[in-house]
This record gives C-alpha cells, structure tokens and sequence, in this order.
C-alpha cells in the first residue's frame, strides 16, 4: 500500500510515518523504478504497535527496544514484563512529582488575594527571582 494509505490505516499522518523511518521503526521500503514504495501489511501492524505503545508512555527508544525483542524471537514475556515495570515505576514517580506540584500551587492559590498588583500576589513572587 502506499504511504497515504497506511497513514490512514495506522491512524497517523504520513510525517509520522517519516518520522519513525528516520528512527529505524519501521525500516523505509525501497523506491522502485515507478517511484512510488509500497509498504507492506506488517509495516501497518509495527505502526499500530508503535501508537499503541506510545500511548502507554513508551518513549520511541523503549519501543525500539520493544521491537527489537519481538524481532529477536527468542525473547519472551519476562523481558517485556520487566520493561513494563521500569516504565511504572518512571510513571509513578511522574505521579509524585505533579502531586508535589499541584500542592504547591493549591497552596499558593489558596494564599493569594486575587486582587491588587504583583506586589501583593505570593504566586508571582514565588517565581519572581528579582
């Protein structure tokens, strides 16, 4: 199929699909004489994979990873399950630090006026570092 096609079929833009060949996921198919590559169904099922990882928070370089153990063969379910788990842990401490940051800013909002010039208001000279 071509490019606009799986693009379509993927749920991506073509840029995307771009993107991630300029990354090695998926490899970029060979320009015949006609001009036009011709990508086959398994590229459509990587970049499907590669969206659905993404949306898990996988970075581009953990699903290279990913693919990489499916492309070896001989790996199985516990490397991808320790994958899995170092990718919750890096979520969970995300959770922490936005939980530290939403406390600290209810705390300011809680303590500002809402009136009155930046004099007066403690969210702006937290971050005014005059």
């Amino acid at each position: 199929m071509l490019i606009s096609a799986l693009a379509r079929q993927a749920g991506v833009n073509v840029e995307t699909i771009r993107y991630c060949q300029r990354r090695g996921l998926p490899p970029k198919p060979r320009r015949p004489l006609e001009g036009y590559r011709r990508y086959p169904l398994r590229v459509l099922h990587r970049l499907r994979f590669i969206k659905r990882a993404q949306e898990l928070g996988f970075t581009l370089r953990e699903i290279k990873e990913l693919l990489h153990l499916g492309d070896s063969g001989d790996a199985g379910c516990p490397n991808v399950l320790s994958l899995a788990r170092q990718k919750i842990q890096q979520v969970e401490g995300k959770i922490r630090t936005l939980g530290s940051m939403r406390h600290a800013l209810v705390e300011l909002a809680e303590s500002c006026p809402g009136e009155g010039g930046l004099s007066r208001c403690p969210i702006w000279e937290t971050m005014d570092l005059k």
